[in-house]
C-alpha cells in the first residue's frame, strides 16, 4: 500500500536534515566530511523517524574505527524527528576516491 503523500514528503525532508547534519562530521584524517568523502553507502529513513546507515572508513586500520560509528549515530540522533539512529561499518566495496563528491575532489586538490 503506497504511503500517503505527507508522509514521503516528511520522509524525504528529514533524509535531507539527515545528509546535512553528515556533512558537518569530518574524516579525523582528511579535511572532508563524511557525506561527500562517500563514506556513507546507504541511508534510509523510514515514516516513524528511524534511521539506518551503513557507512565505511577509508582503511580497515582506522585509528577512530571504534569511536567513530557511536560519533556518527549521536550525530544523527540529535537531528529533529530523528526517533534512533543506527551507524553499521561495513567493508564491501573497500572506499576508494571515486566514491568522493566533486566538491570533496576540488577540496583535496584532485580535480
Amino acid at each position: 500500500m503506497p504511503k500517503p503523500i505527507d508522509e514521503k514528503r516528511a520522509e524525504h525532508g528529514l533524509k535531507r536534515q539527515v545528509i546535512a547534519a553528515l556533512r558537518t562530521i569530518f574524516d579525523p584524517e582528511l579535511p572532508v566530511n563524511i557525506y561527500d568523502l562517500g563514506l556513507i553507502y546507504d541511508l534510509d529513513v523510514d515514516a516513524a523517524g528511524r534511521v539506518e546507515l551503513h557507512m565505511t572508513l577509508t582503511a580497515p586500520g582506522c585509528p577512530v574505527a571504534q569511536s567513530f560509528p557511536a560519533q556518527v549515530e549521536q550525530t544523527v540522533a540529535e537531528v529533529s524527528g530523528v526517533t534512533a539512529a543506527h551507524v553499521e561499518i561495513v567493508w564491501d566495496p573497500p572506499w576508494d576516491q571515486s566514491r568522493m563528491s566533486e566538491a570533496a575532489r576540488l577540496q583535496l586538490g584532485l580535480v
